[in-house]
């Protein structure tokens, strides 16, 4: 189990293009997120909104300008070439996913090379002047314990420097008050969010049905919710 508690970083919301996703956020929360780029290496492209206590949104959706390029095989993250989450998302953009971060002195690279039945492959990567190693599966998949994953369990991420995406957006009036998921192996999921030291991030029930996230949230206007 890992001496170091993890931190939130910020929530994934999948869509087919980044305009469906940024009206699904505007339309939910009443503020549109903006800026965010490319992702070279991953073929896909994101706007982000900020969100109070350092933590962001992120809008990711697959870039067609990239798409089209077929300079890299290599499939995307969030499991955005599954044809089951291109089925998902025909019903328009959903809270696919969320992503935690390590903070040094713990190095993530090494950490996953001590344990790659736990942790993904570190991936190096960049957007714009940002740079930061995320754990990827090597299918493109969502992270997974012992076939137990579905978007619920985070992706792990590490800046190469103290700056990042969330100090360079504007500020909102909109505060993550909870963030919670069913899935129907719920008892792995808290075991690896137990080892990863994640569990105090995420609050996981058990479902006879589909694996979700949910994020509720408060705002100018009340309470609202992502899903």
């Amino acid at each position: 189990m890992t001496a170091h508690s993890l931190s939130l970083d910020h929530l994934v919301i999948s869509a087919r293009t980044l305009d469906d996703g940024v009206q699904y956020v505007a339309d939910a929360l009443g503020v549109a997120p903006a800026g965010g780029g490319a992702h070279p290496l991953m073929r896909t492209h994101n706007r982000l909104l900020g969100l109070w206590g350092g933590v962001y949104l992120e809008v990711i959706a697959i870039d067609p300008q990239a798409a089209a390029d077929g300079n890299s095989a290599r499939p995307r993250l969030f499991a955005l070439d599954d044809p089951a989450t291109h089925a998902r998302l025909e019903n328009g953009p959903y809270l696919s996913h969320w992503v935690a971060r390590v903070e040094r002195p713990k190095h993530l690279a090494t950490w996953q090379a001590q344990y790659p039945q736990r942790i993904a492959p570190i991936v190096p990567m960049t957007r714009g002047d940002f740079t930061w190693g995320l754990s990827v599966p090597d299918d493109g998949a969502f992270p997974a314990w012992q076939g137990a994953g579905d978007g619920v369990l985070p992706s792990l991420i590490q800046w190469d420097s103290t700056r990042q995406p969330s100090q360079s957006l504007a500020p909102t009036n909109l505060a993550l008050k909870a963030l919670k998921a069913v899935h129907p192996q719920a008892e792995l999921i808290g075991e690896q969010l137990r080892w990863l030291g994640a569990a105090h991030l995420l609050d996981v029930q058990s479902t006879d049905g589909a694996p979700a996230l949910v994020a509720e949230f408060e705002t100018p206007e009340g309470p609202r919710t992502l899903k």
